[in-house]
């Protein structure tokens, strides 16, 4: 099972489009995961209509119409694996603890919030995973998003996606 992860979009705030090459990986993915802060329901409305499935969750930038089409927190087993999708995760320091305390039946937490990529795995928790922003970079070299594959209870193929600047 191919994912396609992202989060933090900011449209149209950050960039008016998502980026060209993220929108071709659409129809590559059997599910594609957003960590929140979409800001528009154009951009859900989109993913919707063209992922095979979605699972997503609202942000601390989304406003009260994405906030009643998505969850705070989303759960969803993929390829045998256990996934959940948050936003906000807190500071970096402490994040492996915090998460495997509050998430301890998952195998996989996908997260947003910073648009920092991070990749770690909790001791005796979940796989932790920030796809980074595919629109607004921050204080990162390249705006990103995440590609992997689940299968047979196993997370394969992970890998960051460093987008060209706009």
């Amino acid at each position: 099972m191919r994912l396609l992860l992202m989060s933090d979009t900011h449209l149209p705030k950050r960039a008016k489009t998502l980026p060209a090459e993220l929108l071709e990986e659409l129809p590559r993915a059997d599910v594609v995961i957003h960590a929140g802060d979409w800001v528009d329901t154009a951009t859900l409305d989109l993913l919707e209509s063209r992922s095979r499935a979605l699972v997503g969750v609202y942000g601390n930038n989304d406003g009260p119409e994405l906030r009643a089409r998505l969850p705070e927190v989303a759960r969803a087993e993929l390829g045998g694996l256990r996934f959940g999708v948050v936003h906000e995760t807190g500071p970096a320091q402490g994040r492996e603890a915090r998460c495997a305390a509050r998430f301890p039946d998952l195998d996989v937490l996908v997260f947003g919030h910073s648009h920092i990529p991070w990749d770690t795995t909790a001791p005796g928790g979940p796989r932790l995973l920030n796809p980074g922003s595919p629109t607004d970079r921050r204080r990162q070299p390249h705006c990103t998003y995440l590609t992997a594959t689940a299968s047979g209870g196993r997370l394969a193929d992970v890998v960051l996606h460093r987008l060209p600047p706009r």
